[in-house]
Formats: C-alpha cells, sequence, structure tokens
C-alpha cells in the first residue's frame, strides 16, 4: 500500500531538491563494486545502465570488461567529476592522478588543470572546475573534505584532533594484521571513545544525514527497523566491519576517515595496472549523460543487459511516486530478457516493491521480477560499505 507524504515529507522534500540541486554530493562512491561486480557478472558484450554518482564504480564496470556503460544522473556536478576523471586518465600519468584521486591533494593542480584538463571539459563541468581548483591544492589538504558528504568527514576529523586517543585508536585498526586483531583494538580502546553522547546525538539529525545523502524517507525506514534508530544503526554497521571484514583493503571507511586512499587501499581505478588500462581503451567504454533515467531510456534504442541504480528509489517511492511507477515501466520495457537489475534500499524489504504495478496488465513488481534473495543476503555480508539494510538483485525474464 502507498504511502502518502506527510507534511516533514514535503518539507524535506524542499530542502533536500534545494541541497541536491546546487551541490556536488557524493566525492567517491558508497557502494561496494567487488560485490556488484559478482552480483552482475559482467560479460563483454553487455550494455550497462549505472547512475554516476561520483564515477567511481563506473570505471571498475568499465575494467571489469562491459562493452558500454552509460552513466546518467541528474545532477550534473556528479557528471562534471567523472569528466574530470576521465580527463585525468587521458591526459596525466599515473603519478599525477593518484596525486589527485588518491591523496585528493595536488600543490600543482590549478596548472594542471590549466594545462592538462581544462580543455577536454564540457562547458557545465568546465565552469564547475574553473571555480573550485582549490578542492584539491587548497587549506584542507585534501578534495575527500569538499562536497556535501566531505563536510561530514571534515567535522569528524575536528572531532579526532580533539580527542587524538581516538584518533590514534581508528589508525591502528587500519594498520591491524587480520580480523582478530581488529576486534581486540577496537574493543579495548575505540568504542567506548567513538560512541558518545555528541556523535550519537550528530546522526540522529537530519541535516547530517542530508549531507550524506540520506533524505528523510530513507532516515525513516532506518528507524522504523533499529530499536536505536539512525545512531544504532549506523553503529551496528561499524562494528560488522571491523569485527568481521579485513579493513586492509577497506578504502571506503580509510578515506572517509583519513581523507586519503593509500597505494595498497584504493578504488580499482587508482591501481596503476588498471589506470594504464583504462588510458589503453577500457574508458571509451564509459558515455555520460546528466538526465533522469526516464529521459535517457526513453531515448535510448538499445535493449540494457545490466542496471546499476543505487538507492534512489527510496526516496522517489516517497516524493515522486508516480515518477517511479513510469521508470520501473521504462526499465522493463528497455531490459533485454533476462537483464539483471541490482539496486539497494535502507529497508530489507522496501515496501515500494509490492505497491508499484506496471505494464499493461498492472502486475506487482515483485511478481513480474525474478528476485535472487539468497545470492543478495550471501553478498550483502561481504559488503565493505555495509550502510544498506537492503541489498537486491533481480532478474528480467528471458
Amino acid at each position: 500500500m502507498r504511502r502518502q507524504p506527510t507534511l516533514l515529507d514535503r518539507i524535506d522534500q524542499r530542502l533536500f531538491d534545494a541541497i541536491y540541486s546546487r551541490s556536488l554530493v557524493y566525492n567517491t562512491c558508497w557502494e561496494d563494486p567487488a560485490v556488484d561486480r559478482q552480483a552482475l557478472q559482467l560479460r563483454e558484450t553487455d550494455h550497462v545502465l549505472a547512475i554516476t554518482s561520483a564515477g567511481c564504480n563506473v570505471l571498475d564496470y568499465a575494467l571489469a570488461g562491459a562493452c558500454r556503460v552509460d552513466a546518467v544522473d541528474a545532477n550534473p556536478r556528479q557528471n562534471a567529476l567523472l569528466e574530470l576523471k576521465l580527463a585525468g586518465i587521458q591526459h596525466l600519468d599515473f603519478d599525477d592522478f593518484f596525486a589527485l584521486f588518491g591523496h585528493g591533494y595536488h600543490a600543482r593542480f590549478p596548472l594542471i588543470y590549466k594545462e592538462k584538463l581544462r580543455g577536454e571539459l564540457g562547458d557545465f563541468a568546465r565552469e564547475f572546475w574553473d571555480a573550485r581548483c582549490d578542492w584539491f591544492a587548497g587549506r584542507q589538504g585534501s578534495f575527500y573534505y569538499h562536497s556535501l558528504s566531505g563536510l561530514v568527514a571534515r567535522a569528524f576529523r575536528a572531532w579526532f584532533r580533539m580527542r587524538p586517543e581516538l584518533g590514534s585508536g581508528i589508525a591502528e585498526l587500519f594498520s591491524a594484521g587480520d580480523v582478530e586483531e581488529q576486534r581486540r583494538l577496537y574493543r579495548n580502546g575505540v568504542r567506548a571513545r567513538l560512541w558518545t553522547a555528541p556523535v550519537n546525538w550528530l546522526l540522529e539529525r537530519q541535516i547530517t544525514m542530508s549531507l550524506l545523502g540520506v533524505p528523510y524517507p530513507q532516515r525513516r525506514e532506518v528507524q522504523a527497523q533499529h530499536p536505536d534508530g539512525v545512531a544504532g544503526f549506523v553503529r551496528e554497521a561499524v562494528e560488522y566491519i571491523i569485527e568481521e571484514l579485513p579493513l586492509a583493503d577497506n578504502y571506503f571507511w580509510r578515506v572517509y576517515f583519513g581523507g586519503r586512499y593509500t597505494p595498497t587501499c584504493c578504488p580499482e581505478y587508482l591501481k596503476e595496472s588498471n589506470f594504464l588500462a583504462l588510458k589503453g581503451g577500457r574508458a571509451e567504454a564509459i558515455r555520460l549523460h546528466t538526465c533522469l533515467i526516464t529521459e535517457f531510456l526513453s531515448n535510448q534504442e538499445r535493449l540494457v543487459d545490466k542496471f546499476v541504480l543505487l538507492d534512489h528509489m527510496d526516496w522517489m517511492s516517497c516524493y515522486y511516486p508516480d515518477a517511479l511507477i513510469e521508470e520501473w515501466n521504462l526499465i522493463l520495457e528497455r531490459a533485454a530478457p533476462g537483464g539483471r537489475i541490482i539496486f539497494r534500499s535502507a529497508h530489507a524489504r522496501p515496501a515500494y516493491l509490492d505497491w508499484i504495478e506496471v505494464g499493461e496488465a498492472k502486475r506487482r513488481l515483485r511478481d513480474q521480477l525474478v528476485f535472487q534473495d539468497a545470492m543478495a543476503t550471501a553478498l550483502s555480508k561481504q559488503d565493505r560499505v555495509h550502510t544498506y539494510a537492503g541489498f537486491h538483485i533481480c532478474d528480467v525474464p528471458a
């Protein structure tokens, strides 16, 4: 049953739209592409549609061998970031590229940008980065302390500086030799210092969630599932990551806590051999589109084999339910027979899968698709981000 938006929903929608229409939200992707690769089972003939976000995972799908990856995002600033990465892949050597997107800092970025990158960008991306060279060469010391999500990372950095024992304890976690050592360090020194009343208060604020790209409907879903609210959910997710998964390759949380990647703990596109593969031709598989998914699919003649839809349907189901129904109809119309769709959600079983009806027969979405729940559950346990309650894999009937 479709839930009607409340007054608070409508207020949050306006705030959400105002923030997102003016800002780069994500400076790095927060979906684990190692999990995505297993779920998608990409083939060299596959045509992939993926929401751009920060572009890290789009590059990963190209590296995985997809013949074409259409990166679609309604926020032109997200595509501007991927444009900059693609220009860097084409025109920079690996050391300069890693300094920019690995360390998040290059003292000579304004000159490099002017001489090698600016001329390769489209009009919007050029205007956007003309005004933001300091993001890579400014006082903050890292690109990853900019954008909306970067503001939250910067706040945590300031918190760690005020509490040096906590900061050093977290650094020790990322240097631990194995999960058992991580667990011991966390329980003996980090846990009590990390989950304080101010941190819990901050995590429960909607403004914090909005900066992290979590609108009110998603926050409400988390609160409905966890007895200790958002702060409790985040704590449970972080504790699972520390106590069950090795941090040695967890570049998601490393960059968030430390503001930079390392050569051995970074996205695939920042490894030298993969950078050279992208430069050698793999990046040519990528096409950028600044539009809604419905707009892209409405003008798309080629069938799509794999869809990577992130978590945008959570907030669409609340803010724009009719648009979400239209989107799903177009997805099913333009999906190749046997095509696979993956998406994430703040809820283990999002309600919209049961109330959305698609096609001329108006069949429930859950009945129209073949859901691979066992695979999704197994892969969720490997997810190094672990901040989504639901990971969903479904197939279009062949």
